[in-house]
């Protein structure tokens, strides 16, 4: 992977790029992203964003080599504080974290969302965490998106302004990946179901504690609640 040449799952997350965005890629790693969307001319001016030293020295470097230091701003900064005023920001993307930490650098920056329009985020896992925190907080799904690379399932959701109301289900497995069910999708549920199951049938086992009971009704919640997806 390199700056002419994204993964997959990268590749995903800028297809959801409007043509003409202002892009702040937190957590931008090697800074591939927005330097990809710059040279392919969908965008003319970008922000990378870098919590740590290493990831923001490669991310420095290879800005440099391609020549885009005037069209992409490095910043070394804890998540959304990235994003200061006079960028003009107004689409954020944030792929490859946990969706409990995507969620955390949302709601902790957020102040800095004012002037954003598009949040694109990918999250590895519990992507239930980002919907939760859009619903909380005036985002509405407008669209996702569910692919595979590597053997690894990744889920991408695009969020905009607005309120949307989505049961336990959709928030879940999400409503627009549940509405197309695609092959990789129902994989990701049976994967997830199984290991539920697995995890059950060892707490069966184990000594009989309030904390024990609680996380079997939690895993036959979660195991009954994909079952309507799975048809089991």
């Amino acid at each position: 992977m390199n700056t002419e040449k994204l993964s997959n799952r990268l590749a995903a997350v800028a297809s959801f790029v409007e043509e003409g965005a202002v892009v702040a890629d937190i957590g931008s790693d090697h800074a591939y992203l927005p330097c990809y969307l710059i040279r392919s001319g969908k965008i003319a001016q970008a922000v990378a964003g870098e919590v740590a030293k290493g990831p923001f020295d490669s991310a420095v470097r290879n800005v440099r080599r391609e020549g885009l230091s005037d069209a992409v701003t490095v910043r070394l900064a804890d998540g959304l504080f990235a994003i200061e005023a006079q960028d003009a920001v107004d689409t954020v993307t944030i792929a490859g974290m946990g969706g409990p930490l995507i969620a955390t650098i949302l709601e902790n920056g957020k102040d800095r969302l004012q002037e954003v329009k598009r949040i694109i985020a990918q999250p590895n896992i519990y992507a239930k965490a980002v919907r939760e925190w859009a619903v909380a907080n005036g985002w509405k799904i407008i669209d996702e998106h569910i692919l595979k690379e590597d053997g690894k399932i990744y889920e991408i959701i695009v969020l905009e302004k607005g309120t949307a109301q989505y049961d336990d289900l959709e928030m879940t497995v999400g409503p627009f990946l549940l509405a197309s069910r695609a092959d990789v999708f129902l994989e990701k549920w049976e994967r997830e179901s199984s290991e539920w199951k697995r995890v059950l049938d060892s707490l069966e086992k184990a000594e009989a504690t309030d904390a024990i009971y609680q996380k079997k009704e939690q895993l036959k919640m979660q195991i009954e609640l994909v079952g309507k997806v799975l048809g089991t």
